[in-house]
């Protein structure tokens, strides 16, 4: 067992510097620990609450390297980064999470093999070049599928839905941007998610399943405990695990789900690092993900995580930040989490809030009736 820690007062790099970085940052420094981050952006949200910022690209291996001198350990905050340049940064630096899992995730085609040959079920796939492989695997799958990029896509983008024919036509444009994965449509009931976290010495640890609802493909609300039995929600943090071990993660995990009405679970997506479902856990948990994550890349003693009290989730995007500002004198009960972007564009997530709850239907009626997300 490897017992060697990343100590209080050491340095610890971020690789990205929006709000999953922020949040990384601020659980850190509250261990203790100094932070550096590397963004292009100038007073990016991590940087407004990192020790120093290196104002530089991600493929840029001069930045990259002074990065690796100043730091104990780096961590990424999300999975878009370059991979040859992680790749070369970890022969120089303290990289625990690897560069391994950035390959596998930033492509669809090799995380879909990835969870295959982990044993987990996936909506049944084709990976497409051509025009013509699309329309013959549209024939094998049918209708309703999904064509999606291999690479690049987030929030709904780079994908299409295919209910008939004539939706194959607009469908086929993403072929423009090289190859894609065509999947079955799963007919799911909900979608939940878990957040798995491993230490260097394999350690793991899950957070509570999050119930997830999207809007526009954008996820607009996470509660917790979902809706589900006790049987799915063993069988979720199972599948997590299970992934895990097989990736040999270090670091966090977000694995995304679908699951049937008659119980079944697919694996729908992977993200290499905190997530968006799991931002209820600086609030209703004993401590965060955030927290849990920098543990595993120091190599600290993973918590067993405890849900505190119900949850409920929900995202600001930017054209809900106006009327966010007139609720919140109103709002007593409401955790605000606001990410520090300077500009506030439709559809980019802005913040979010956290409502502890002892009723969760009541709340989420509360939420709507607030009129800040109509």
């Amino acid at each position: 067992m490897n017992r060697e820690i990343i100590q209080p007062g050491k340095t610890i790099g971020i690789i990205g510097g929006g709000q999953l970085g922020r949040m990384m940052a601020l659980a850190a420094k509250e261990a203790g620990f100094r932070i550096i981050v590397l963004d292009p952006t100038n007073d990016c949200p991590c940087g407004q609450v990192a020790d120093e910022q290196i104002t530089a690209g991600y493929d840029d291996l001069q930045a990259l390297e002074h990065l690796a001198k100043k730091c104990d350990v780096i961590t990424f905050e999300f999975e878009n980064i370059d991979y040859e340049s992680l790749l070369s940064l970890s022969r120089i630096a303290n990289v625990p999470q690897g560069a391994e899992i950035i390959r596998i995730t930033q492509d669809r085609i090799i995380e879909k093999n990835t969870l295959v040959a982990s044993g987990v079920k996936v909506a049944p796939f084709k990976v497409i070049h051509s025009e013509a492989e699309m329309n013959k695997a549209i024939q094998e799958l049918g209708f309703p599928c999904v064509l999606k990029t291999s690479r690049g896509g987030y929030d709904g983008k780079g994908q299409h839905v295919i209910q008939c024919a004539d939706d194959s036509i607009e469908a086929k444009k993403l072929l423009e941007y090289g190859a894609c994965v065509l999947e079955s449509w799963v007919e799911f009931e909900k979608e939940i998610s878990v957040i798995v976290t491993r230490n260097v010495n394999g350690d793991m640890e899950c957070f509570p399943v999050g119930e997830n609802i999207h809007v526009d493909n954008i996820l607009h609300q996470t509660i917790v405990p979902a809706h589900i039995n006790k049987h799915i929600e063993v069988a979720a943090f199972q599948l997590a695990e299970k992934i895990a071990e097989h990736i040999e993660l270090i670091g966090t995990l977000a694995v995304e789900m679908f699951l049937t009405a008659d119980g079944q679970i697919f694996v729908n997506e992977l993200a290499p690092r905190p997530h968006n479902s799991g931002h209820y856990s600086i609030e209703a948990c004993d401590f965060s993900q955030f927290d849990q994550h920098i543990r595993a890349i120091c190599n600290w003693p993973l918590k067993s995580p405890s849900l505190l009290k119900p949850v409920v989730m929900v995202n600001i995007l930017g054209q809900h930040v106006e009327k966010l500002m007139e609720q919140i004198p109103l709002q007593s009960e409401w955790s605000i989490h606001l990410y520090g972007k300077s500009q506030a564009k439709y559809q980019r997530k802005m913040g979010h809030i956290t409502v502890l709850t002892d009723n969760i239907e009541r709340t989420l009626s509360q939420l709507n009736d607030s009129g800040i997300w109509k």
